[in-house]
């Protein structure tokens, strides 16, 4: 199982990436923000797709989908991997979670895990922000946010991210679609069979995982949260621990 990322992918591509989050982080208006946030997943998808025609069209060249480690912070966890599991799905990856040792795999091809990770470390930094300014808020009886709010808030946060990075990338698969002709679908379907069956060699016995939620105001903060955020991956960014 491979642990690299950043080589996977076209440097210039994600320095354009890194630049559009830049300007997304620094404005404080919301709708920029997700006019950046929107440019740079459509820029890792159409990357994407373009990566894989030329594979398609050179076979052999290139490494096939593999898998790569991702650790998932408490608190919190299985909602935090909720959230990853949508920008893989967005990616074309597919994500496993190791509940007991809080650690996550992505199984992909190498631009699409790069991808995934880097976008998935931003947006744990921007919702771990917004929860922050959520936590501070002090509901009807005078109690800070509680516990249940909190995991609801990551799974909101979660649920709108998928939606907003699916129709990105949709809007890429259009564009290159456009211009490249319908061949652009097959080799599309050929790399998501591939993950499949890359999945299924590392992980045998897959159970589904199931997550409930009991928080209906942490849901829709976390839900207006993932609305708000960028959806571009950052130079270098810490993972949060709260």
């Amino acid at each position: 199982m491979t642990t690299g990322t950043v080589h996977d992918i076209d440097e210039r591509i994600l320095e354009r990436v890194r630049a559009l989050l830049a300007k997304a982080e620094s404005t404080d208006f919301a709708d920029e923000a997700d006019a950046f946030t929107a440019k740079a997943q459509e820029l890792m998808a159409r990357h994407s797709i373009e990566e894989a025609m030329v594979g398609d069209a050179a076979p052999g060249v290139g490494a096939g989908p593999d898998g790569m480690a991702i650790t998932v912070p408490d608190p919190y966890a299985a909602s935090k991997f909720q959230l990853l599991n949508q920008v893989a799905r967005a990616n074309r990856c597919q994500a496993v979670y190791d509940s007991g040792a809080k650690v996550a795999t992505v199984v992909g091809y190498g631009p699409d895990r790069a991808a995934t990770e880097a976008l998935y470390t931003s947006l744990l930094v921007q919702g771990t922000a917004e929860l922050r300014r959520e936590g501070s808020v002090v509901d009807a009886r005078g109690v800070n946010r509680t516990r249940s709010f909190r995991n609801a808030f990551w799974a909101g946060f979660a649920f709108r991210i998928g939606q907003r990075l699916v129709e990105a990338t949709r809007r890429a698969e259009a564009d290159v679609v456009g211009e490249r002709g319908h061949a652009v679908v097959p080799v599309l379907a050929r790399r998501a069979d591939d993950v499949d069956a890359a999945v299924h060699r590392l992980f045998p016995r897959l159970r589904r995982m199931r997550t409930s939620v009991t928080n209906a105001a942490g849901f829709h903060a976390g839900d207006a949260a993932g609305q708000r955020a960028s959806l571009e991956p950052p130079p270098q960014v810490p993972r949060p621990t709260t």
